[in-house]
């Protein structure tokens, strides 16, 4: 895998280099701060990466990266070196070390998306201006190719900043994608019609008391044994 690379320029810490946190952002890093022993606040890095990632997304209007200056700053909030703070943001792809686009579109091309129709997936996205890699010249999209995130009995499917898609085609993909154009928010998760999760296409075929409501099975179970 290549090393993540990220920028620093002048222009970047003229931007970002009085970056801050808004004052729901401070209670809410206090809140996260309070959860561990005093001494341990080096457990606190990821959340602090990840809300002041959210942070520049809110004030860029994008999904949100980390430029130096914010990562130089979550440091310091947590009086840890520069460089520890660094590996983390370096290590989970989580974290944007780039500026991405309003909706970074994270598609999964690993064996078993790529089995079900990934390739149609990255199709659809080409058809609306986006290249691996790279963000649209409108700063809409920004398309990335990842590893498995774990829906591989619905798949293929996306993430595009917090949501995921699943049981997508070239067309239930392009839906998708204008909504969110739009301003409008598609329906999360499987995009299966009659299908609410993972279950098999059709419906259940075990456990189908459960369908609509709790049911328990260990009477039956006793009496069948």
């Amino acid at each position: 895998m290549a090393a993540k690379t990220i920028p620093d320029t002048p222009e970047i810490r003229e931007r970002w280099g009085a970056f801050a946190w808004t004052p729901d952002n401070a209670a809410k890093a206090k809140e996260v701060l309070g959860r561990y022993p005093e001494g341990r606040q080096q457990s606190c890095t990821i959340p602090f990466l990840d809300l002041a990632q959210r942070q520049v997304g809110a004030e860029t209007q994008t999904q949100g990266w980390l430029p130096v200056p914010v990562i130089e700053f979550v440091a310091r909030e947590l009086g840890l070196p520069y460089v520890r703070v660094l590996e983390v943001a370096t290590f989970y792809t989580m974290f944007n070390l780039q500026p991405v686009g309003r909706y970074h579109v994270q598609v999964c091309g690993t064996t078993p998306c790529w089995l079900r129709g990934s390739d149609e997936v990255f199709r659809a996205c080409k058809s609306k201006g986006m290249k691996k890699g790279h963000t649209t010249e409108d700063g809409l999209w920004t398309l990335t190719e990842v590893e498995c995130m774990g829906n591989c009995a619905t798949a293929p499917m996306v993430q595009i900043n917090d949501d995921n898609y699943e049981d997508l085609t070239y067309d239930r993909t392009v839906a998708v994608l204008d909504a969110l154009a739009e301003g409008k928010q598609p329906k999360t998760g499987t995009q299966e019609p009659g299908r609410k999760t993972s279950e098999p296409v059709g419906g259940p075929t075990t456990l189908t008391a459960m369908v609509d409501e709790n049911h328990d099975y260990r009477d039956e179970w006793e009496k069948a044994v």
